[in-house]
């Protein structure tokens, strides 16, 4: 499938990075030659680059939730059947049908029809939040939307155009070390450390990712900083991840956050960028 426009995010994600790229490409590595993304989310820091360098080679795309790697796998390989199914999904949308696809179990359908519940899910819900109890399962109410936007049929095909070749599984974030080379860039956007303690949201998948999971990630970014790659990482700009990456360069960027329950709270909070290398 031949690349037309640019593509661009597609579905709404707690932490994305779409509003934060005009700050973060100026921070790209000049050159590089393959490319990790161990916490892929909305996938806005790829398709960016991809735009950027449309010649992009050996990417790798993970994450540990299994509905968004399946929902881009779909895509990448079956775009025209997610489309009809969201279509489907588009003219039955109710109160009813909401809550009867959101207590369908996801392993019992095929990829593409898993990616279209996945989609219509995501567009659909309350705040565009993705969350799951301790069972895994999907939990988030309907949002209250007039006539929400499910899918837009081009954006969708953009992103499958630029999905092509790339590789995408579910999996750790320190996996990467083994898969990375010399030279290679390496984005990292994991959940945040929490900015105080009633901020902490984590649950993209089941595990929470608390403290001990911060620290061994850091010790993942020196690994693959003596390894000789070009390591790039997102986190909230608080004194436990600012101890984490001493030694490194550490940028502040202001970033909106989208997803409060008080609207009063939503506004522009400070982020670090580390990097190992001078953008």
């Amino acid at each position: 499938m031949a690349e037309t426009a640019p593509a661009r995010p597609f579905l709404k994600w707690a932490g994305g990075k779409s509003r934060l790229l005009s700050q973060l490409e100026p921070l790209f590595p000049k050159t590089f030659t393959g490319y990790h993304e161990p916490f892929v989310g909305s996938g806005a820091v790829y398709f960016r680059l991809r735009a950027l360098r449309p010649g992009l080679r050996r990417v790798r795309l993970t994450d540990s939730n299994e509905e968004l790697i399946n929902c881009y796998s779909a895509l990448r390989d079956s775009a025209e059947a997610v489309i009809r199914l969201l279509a489907r999904h588009k003219q039955q949308h109710s109160r009813d049908h909401y809550y009867a696809v959101r207590a369908q179990p996801p392993d019992g359908l095929d990829s593409a029809a898993r990616a279209a519940r996945f989609i219509y899910l995501n567009k659909t819900c309350y705040n565009g939040l993705y969350r799951v109890n301790q069972s895994g399962q999907f939990n988030v109410p309907m949002g209250r939307y007039v006539n929400p936007t499910i899918f837009d049929a081009g954006e969708l095909r953009q992103a499958s155009a630029a999905l092509q070749n790339v590789a995408l599984n579910v999996a750790d974030f320190w996996g990467v070390t083994r898969l990375a080379r010399r030279s290679d860039f390496v984005y990292f956007d994991p959940p945040y450390h929490p900015l105080s303690p009633t901020a902490n949201f984590t649950s993209y998948t089941a595990a929470a990712f608390g403290e001990p999971h911060q620290r061994q990630l850091a010790d993942v970014y020196r690994a693959l900083d003596r390894k000789g790659c070009r390591v790039m990482l997102s986190n909230s700009w608080t004194p436990f991840v600012l101890q984490l990456y001493k030694g490194y360069e550490r940028i502040e960027v202001k970033a909106a956050r989208a997803i409060n329950s008080k609207s009063a709270r939503r506004g522009k909070v400070s982020e670090v960028v580390v990097l190992n290398y001078r953008p």
